[in-house]
């Protein structure tokens, strides 16, 4: 099996592991914080979200060059890029320092009407904590990149997912013995250096690479940032996409309703996720078909093969958490998070045309042509959370949300002429192919769905009967009416591996 294909399914296989995980863990952190505390934890969380795109795009930069070098066979120039690369995150690194101290000194004075005293004083704490954490995990995120620029995915996946058992582990222990928010953020600095020395030693030792300065060249660097200054953008767009509406109601509202929110956008991201997972790994192919000036044809059948497969995980999510969400979030969280449903399939059936598309977005890196995207979705979001912070006073969380993915909506559809226009993507045979026989497979699995959503009980076993249920109609009908045969292939060949 290649590294793409075990890339992919240890992507599955660690975002299944965190959405068990994440499920079963999000009830028993709030149970043990408080729904006020966890609502702190997670605003503060998205405050430091906003200095993370300080990155200014650079590990996708590295993914990017390093793919490129490579690719013309140009070990010079990688060591040469790297070098410079590194000394450009240590500049980083102080400049979020700084950025750090100065936000620490105004978190009072921001807060001052929504937190309390208390309350302030520990985001106080979390948040210089949090600083420091991604002062190091910047630079220190290279080094994953590099792996990924070279197409190894198991090694830095694998290490990914045996932390994540491992934080689980510490996490659960430390909020049994009684520890609160503060431990959470201390547990994950320590976790994050202990992986970014695993990483450092693996790069340099298994895969042999270099870093060395053979000349500091302002041509290099003005390259560099050409590139990544847009990666940069579209990370401050993806910040305001989910962080954002927290940052809204954390000033208009109280942490309460902050922690609703934030129970629906991670739904909401769970489910983005499982499309990752395959559009992930494809950025070094992307770049590849960029230096060998690929056409718009070969272009579109790639984004057609990566779309549907990202579009079965999808429906199936989608189809779920439509039908059975509401139960669910009831006997996850209890019915003060009755929103977070809402919340989160609004984000879902948004989230869902961006998301089978994402390959386009690995092309527009590849072809360094974010510029358009980034400035389109930066406009659209940004005055649909206006529009959400409008709608906060007369509809809570749901307003919030509902503004913000309008703009999304509104940018999507003009990036799609962008698609056609410029990249030569043929964005009409994309959506056509997409839902040849997907779609009416699926509707035949939601009325299914319906009269298995109608099976009497409220309880986590008749939830469960109702997911298995579903499940096996999903599988079976998809399966035999909704796919192709080569597609059907995809999901038989790992199996028939596993067996020898």
């Amino acid at each position: 099996m290649s590294q793409l294909k075990k890339g992919a399914l240890l992507n599955y296989i660690n975002i299944i592991l965190t959405n068990i995980v994440g499920i079963v863990l999000t009830p028993f952190i709030i149970s043990k914080l408080g729904d006020g505390e966890f609502g702190l934890y997670t605003l503060i969380g998205s405050i430091v979200g906003y200095i993370s795109v300080l990155d200014f795009g650079l590990n996708n930069t590295i993914i990017r060059f390093v793919s490129k070098y490579r690719a013309e066979k140009d070990r010079i120039g990688e060591e040469n890029f790297l070098a410079t690369s590194m000394l450009i995150y240590a500049v980083i690194s102080v400049v979020v320092i700084l950025a750090g101290i100065i936000c620490y000194y105004n978190l009072e004075s921001i807060f001052e009407n929504s937190l309390t005293n208390t309350e302030i004083d520990k985001a106080k704490i979390m948040f210089a904590i949090l600083i420091l954490n991604l002062a190091i995990s910047l630079p220190g995120g290279a080094f994953n990149g590099i792996c990924f620029g070279l197409e190894q995915f198991v090694f830095p996946k694998v290490i990914g997912i045996v932390r994540y058992l491992l934080r689980t582990i510490v996490v659960v222990a430390i909020l049994l013995l009684g520890g609160k928010a503060i431990s959470l953020v201390v547990i994950d600095t320590v976790f994050n250096v202990l992986i970014i020395l695993i990483n450092i030693i693996y790069v340099f030792k298994k895969l042999k690479v270099k870093i060395k300065l053979h000349q500091l060249e302002k041509r290099l660097i003005k390259e560099i940032f050409g590139f990544s200054v847009w990666i940069f953008v579209a990370a401050l767009v993806s910040q305001f996409q989910w962080k954002a509406g927290q940052m809204v109601l954390g000033l208009l509202t109280n942490t309460t309703i902050v922690a609703i929110f934030g129970v629906g956008i991670m739904l909401g991201t769970y489910y983005g996720a499982f499309s990752h997972a395959i559009s992930g790994v494809f950025l070094p192919k992307a770049t590849q078909m960029a230096v060998a000036k690929s056409d718009g044809k070969a272009l579109t059948d790639m984004m057609i093969k990566i779309g549907r497969i990202s579009f079965v995980a999808l429906l199936y999510i989608l189809g779920a958490f439509g039908l059975f969400g509401k139960q669910f979030v009831f006997l996850w969280v209890g019915e003060t998070y009755y929103d977070a449903y809402w919340i989160a399939l609004i984000i879902m059936l948004a989230y869902t045309p961006p998301l089978v598309q994402a390959f386009g977005h690995s092309i527009l890196e590849a072809k360094n042509k974010l510029s358009y995207k980034v400035i389109t979705y930066l406009i659209c979001i940004g005055l649909g959370t206006i529009l959400g912070g409008f709608l906060v006073k007369e509809f809570g969380a749901i307003g919030m949300i509902s503004g913000s993915t309008i703009g999304w909506i509104i940018g999507q559809i003009i990036l799609n002429v962008y698609y056609t226009k410029v990249i030569g993507i043929n964005i009409n045979r994309f959506f056509k192919e997409l839902m040849h026989k997907l779609l009416v497979a699926f509707a035949f699995v939601v009325l299914i769905g319906v009269a298995i959503y109608f099976i009497p009980g409220n309880g986590w076993f008749n939830f469960l009967l109702k997911c298995i249920l579903y499940s096996i109609v999903f599988v079976v009908v998809i399966f035999y009416k909704g796919i192709h045969k080569h597609e059907q292939d995809l999901f038989i060949t790992p199996i028939k591996s596993l067996k020898k």
